[in-house]
């Protein structure tokens, strides 16, 4: 049962004509008062400018100056409509939300309201499928409709707790192939990949987990998907010294051959890949010759 707060966040009513022009927001949660009952419902907000919230979600003992906190958003009909729900996502925000359903004009997101919250094809980095979770920013688009996108660049903030060598993990928003991927860091904070720390397949989406190698003076984060250089050579010598041994005991080609070829076996650099080769050689594990390298 629903039941009315009195007055939690009541406003000052001589100030309501002084904010009468962006007391009611769209997309974000509010505490409005009541200001009119009626058989269907109540008004919030002032005389001048008001919304409804509809019967089922008024409280029994709801009474004209009490105060409610409420979403804002419009209805099927376009119409401003206020909920006691409170939505996955605000104005401004970013969240994960899962695909309801795909149509010929774009996507439709749950959001945790009776109206699954839209998102255009023109606002998808990459195509979206029923039941896919995107991380998406809310925004009031040209119609002054609240809808979903997944350009988050500009939603992203710096990050002020990390240091260097922190662990972090984020979603992929954007891959450039001249300066490398774009990532959301806890899906809110900027972070980038370099391109040249960048191996293997990545798409927009995809969660990564890596390091801090950077806090730039903006607080943005370059990201470094490898451990540190002398924990990194460990893992990388344990995984050539393993593609040697599942070979037959030989690597058809040395340490000096082309970044290419290192990164289409190994998905590793040719500095990393000499720099593991170089620590089994050290260990006594293999022998290099003119063109392979073999197991002792």
């Amino acid at each position: 049962m629903l039941t009315a707060s009195r007055n939690p966040c009541l406003y000052d009513t001589r100030l309501f004509k002084k904010w009468r022009d962006y007391m009611i927001e769209l997309g974000k949660t509010q505490c409005l008062n009541v200001v009119k009952k009626v058989d269907f419902g109540v008004y919030l907000g002032t005389e001048e400018d008001k919304v409804l919230l509809p019967k089922k979600m008024v409280p029994e003992d709801i009474e004209a100056g009490d105060a409610l906190t409420v979403f804002v958003y419009r209805d099927s009909s376009d119409r401003l409509i206020a909920t006691t729900k409170t939505p996955k996502v605000q104005l401004g925000q970013l969240a994960v939300l899962k695909v309801s359903q795909v149509s010929k004009i774009g996507a439709f997101l749950d959001w945790g309201l009776e109206k699954d919250l839209f998102m255009p094809f023109k606002e998808q980095t990459k195509h979206v499928q029923e039941g896919d979770e995107c991380l998406v920013a809310l925004y009031i688009d040209k119609s002054s409709r609240l809808a979903a996108t997944m350009r988050v660049y500009d939603y992203l903030t710096n990050a002020q707790s990390y240091v260097k060598d922190s662990a972090v993990s984020g979603t992929v928003i954007e891959i450039n192939p001249d300066y490398g991927v774009y990532v959301a860091i806890d899906n809110k904070y900027f972070g980038m990949i370099p391109k040249n720390e960048v191996f293997g397949k990545i798409n927009i989406g995809d969660i990564i987990y890596g390091r801090v190698s950077k806090v730039r003076e903006d607080g943005k984060l370059t990201i470094s998907l490898k451990q540190k250089a002398y924990i990194q050579m460990d893992e990388d010598s344990s995984i050539i010294y393993e593609a040697i041994k599942n070979n037959g005991g030989s690597l058809p080609f040395t340490d000096k051959a082309s970044p290419e070829i290192i990164k289409e076996h190994f998905q590793m650099s040719k500095n990393a890949f000499k720099r593991a080769v170089g620590r089994l050689l050290k260990e006594g594990k293999i022998v290099i010759n003119e063109t392979s390298i073999n197991m002792k």
